[in-house]
């Protein structure tokens, strides 16, 4: 019957709600040539509305490149280009990132990173989290020693 009387009312409305917080974070922090073209329209209407996001993405993009392509040369300049915006928020992202400046240029540019320590840690807190309460320290320490 929904559809015998959809002539006579119109069209279904088109979705006019405006994006989600996540949704914009999402196109904002996705890689421009493979974000899909009718997002990136969604994004660019969306800007139109406004323009602090659009300084925003600038500065996104421009420390992804930095952390992608280890750069961390670039970073004090692109603090100065931060701090003459008006971003509250970049401001104070900014502030913990002068905090130990020279750790994180080394981090921006140096090749190595302790991923493979994080992902032993992360395995060893697993087990141990399966075994708790179940046996004493000796079991333990074999199952970390013999565990793939």
């Amino acid at each position: 019957m929904r559809a015998y009387l959809r002539p006579f009312r119109g069209p279904a409305p088109a979705d006019t709600r405006p994006p989600t917080p996540r949704t914009v974070t999402r196109w904002i922090l996705t890689h421009p040539d493979v974000l899909p073209e009718n997002e990136r329209l969604k994004l660019n209407s969306f800007l139109a509305h406004c323009p602090e996001l659009d300084a925003l993405i600038r500065h996104v993009r421009a420390f992804a490149q930095m952390l992608t392509q280890l750069q961390g040369d670039r970073l004090p300049e692109w603090i100065a280009a931060v701090r003459a915006d008006d971003l509250p928020s970049m401001h104070t992202f900014i502030n913990g990132l002068e905090r130990d400046l020279d750790a994180v240029i080394a981090g921006l540019t140096l090749p190595w990173n302790s991923g493979i320590v994080e992902g032993h840690v992360n395995r060893i807190k697993m087990i141990k989290r399966q075994m708790y309460g179940r046996a004493g320290f000796a079991l333990l320490r074999k199952r970390v020693l013999l565990a793939p």
